[in-house]
């Protein structure tokens, strides 16, 4: 569960939402997201659910947010008429009503596509129940509120929302002003109407009919904004219904006609040339690959399958070639990192450090040569840890003699045993012993990441006391790991370029034949943190190792913090340790508190590691924490 403007939603949920927006919409490139109110907006790719449910009980906020996706892409999306809206807006501009006549025509268009989508989809009633019987509720408190206030046209608007969503046929509001009763009197034949509605058209009729009749009523317009617009950047849209838009395919510049003989061509599904004027081939009997060109002629040919939108975009991009840099590419050098930065030669499909991260670009920096005061400093805090060192490796090297020293038993084959009761009351007894051959230790290695963003500041310290501990058990114990600080340069980010620092201290061919462990000393804080992006990096270089054990560490402080990653970076994060872990990496989370340990920061943690989190209150005690951490996953590998 994590928490957004301070209201908590399940990321699994948040997950679900996801892929209900994607299905529904039957476009996978639709993001889902939590917004003021439910809107789509198909322009920039996404659809959005309304945070007014977040802070309310389980059934109601699931309800809630479900509801809001299905009115969106199961109704707005294909039941909806842009160009009508896009009227009706532009008439209403010049209304002194624009806000009261917005809300009103959300609310009459997603009572009417309620009634579709449950035609349509049985299994959503229940939902829209929920959703029904909590905004009764809601509004006849902001009812009761808007008469105090005398807020007159809000008042009116809850008036509305009560009447056509009352379970009675005549429901009573004697608490609300004698003006605004009367006035809901007379809407009452426009208002009835809606449910005759058939189309957006329809909608736009009664909402043009009340809004210039209470305009000659009231002065001001409405002041709460309960329901937002059900399209965002409506006046972007070239087509009949946001449908229509997510589907388009643009005509072909010429529409010339190449006449091809269907039995003298063939089909497979691998092709290797098109065809084009300025390469006619008189010998039609030649292979076909399928794009959609600009300009080209068209051909009669079939091919294996209906193509109805530009996805030969992706294909195209294979073969037109690059003369940049990847952004992927390591840079070392300090001073060539604004050129190497602004290199914006991407793909639109490049989501390989997730999708969140396709503006992120990878920046090497070495750790340096250890000062003197360093290594004495570092020959300090060895000092200090050295207790916990000492008994974690004494007991590590008590379970691997263990496990040299104890005989596997009961085998078929191997050294008879002095045991031989089995030979009478077994059928196939096993009387037979081999000792263990003493083999390779540990078949593991490790990763370090630490989170070096600005609120590491005065944490870092004792955070570097951990990792000493972390380098010099593993080096005892001849175990390759490798200790990386990571951070975003806010400073930096620019349009298209995120550059994201991965501080070497330790890579996994020198932690163990190097004698610098001094250099964990130059992990300092820096920026922001953008830890998806950062673990996917580590994770690219795990899969390479042939350990059989591997294992990140994610040495942390909060959620994720970045240009562009307020909403999205935990489940972006979430995401990275799932695809870290279905890729057989163990991830642990090390959560590093100054203090009591937040019902926030508990949340968090728990949505992007699950149980494989450690909660450190304080970092004096992470060396107490860490020991026991660090014992279990050596265990796990011998």
């Amino acid at each position: 569960m994590y928490r957004f403007h301070d209201s908590r939603v399940r990321t699994d949920f948040f997950m679900q939402l996801q892929d209900l927006t994607t299905v529904l919409a039957g476009n996978a490139e639709l993001k889902f997201e939590f917004s003021f109110g439910a809107s789509i907006d198909v322009i920039n790719r996404k659809l959005t659910a309304s945070r007014f449910w977040e802070k309310l009980d389980e059934e109601t906020k699931e309800a809630g947010l479900k509801s809001d996706v299905y009115l969106r892409a199961l109704g707005t999306m294909k039941h909806s008429d842009v160009p009508t809206m896009q009227s009706y807006m532009k008439i209403m501009q010049e209304s002194r009503l624009q806000k009261f006549s917005s809300q009103l025509f959300a609310l009459l268009e997603d009572l009417r596509l309620e009634e579709i989508v449950k035609r349509e989809r049985p299994g959503t009633t229940a939902v829209f129940q929920v959703r029904k019987t909590y905004f009764q509720h809601f509004f006849t408190q902001q009812l009761a509120s808007n008469v105090i206030r005398s807020r007159a046209l809000d008042e009116l608007f809850c008036l509305i929302y009560l009447l056509l969503l009352s379970d009675r046929p005549d429901p009573d509001f004697s608490r609300s002003n004698e003006r605004a009763r009367k006035n809901l009197e007379q809407l009452k034949p426009m208002l009835y109407s809606v449910y005759e509605a058939k189309s957006t058209k329809d909608i736009t009729r009664v909402c043009e009919q009340i809004s210039f009749h209470l305009e000659s009523l009231y002065d001001a317009d409405s002041i709460n904004e309960y329901f937002i617009f059900p399209v965002g950047e409506l006046y972007a849209y070239e087509k009949n219904t946001l449908f229509d838009e997510l589907t388009r395919t643009d005509e072909l510049v010429n529409d010339d006609v190449d006449e091809v003989d269907k039995e003298e061509s063939e089909y497979f599904d691998e092709t290797f040339s098109t065809w084009h004027r300025e390469n006619k081939n008189e010998n039609r009997k030649q292979n076909f690959l399928q794009f959609e060109l600009e300009q080209g002629t068209k051909t009669s040919m079939l091919g294996g399958g209906v193509r109805e939108t530009e996805d030969a975009d992706q294909a195209l991009a294979s073969i037109q070639g690059s003369s940049g840099e990847s952004k992927q590419q390591d840079y070392s050098k300090m001073e060539a990192l604004e050129q190497s930065g602004m290199n914006d030669q991407k793909s639109g499909s490049d989501y390989a450090y997730g999708e969140e991260n396709t503006d992120a670009v990878k920046i090497i920096k070495e750790a340096e040569k250890p000062t003197l005061s360093e290594e004495e400093l570092y020959r300090d805090y060895v000092a200090e840890i050295e207790r916990y060192q000492r008994l974690l490796a004494n007991t590590i090297k008590k379970t691997l003699e263990h496990k040299k020293t104890n005989p596997r038993k009961d085998l078929l084959v191997g050294r008879l045993s002095k045991k031989l009761l089995s030979v009478v009351l077994d059928e196939n007894p096993r009387i037979f012993y081999k000792k263990n051959e003493e083999s390779n230790e540990f078949d593991a290695v490790f990763t370090l990441l630490v989170d070096c963003s600005a609120s590491m500041v005065g944490k870092m310290e004792e955070t570097r006391k951990g990792i000493v501990l972390f380098h010099e058990v593993l080096k005892q114990l001849n175990i390759p790991h490798a200790i990386i600080g990571f951070w975003e340069d806010a400073n930096e980010v620019k349009e298209g370029y995120q550059p994201n620092y991965f501080h070497i201290i330790h890579s996994h061919n020198d932690s163990l034949y190097e004698n610098n462990g001094a250099k964990i000393l130059q992990l300092e804080p820096e920026e922001d943190n953008r830890d998806g992006f950062s673990i996917r990096v580590a994770t690219e270089e795990l899969r390479k190792r042939r350990e059989k054990n591997k294992f990140l560490l994610v040495f942390s402080d909060g959620e994720p913090a970045a240009a562009g990653y307020d909403q999205n970076g935990i489940v972006d994060t979430h995401l990275a340790v799932s695809e870290a872990r279905k890729n057989g990496i163990d991830v642990i989370g090390m959560f590093l508190a100054e203090g009591e340990i937040g019902e926030k920061e508990e949340f968090t943690m728990q949505n992007i590691y699950g149980k494989e989190r450690i909660m450190v209150p304080t970092v004096a005690e992470l060396p107490e924490h860490f020991t026991p951490l660090l014992k279990k996953l050596l265990l796990k590998t011998i």
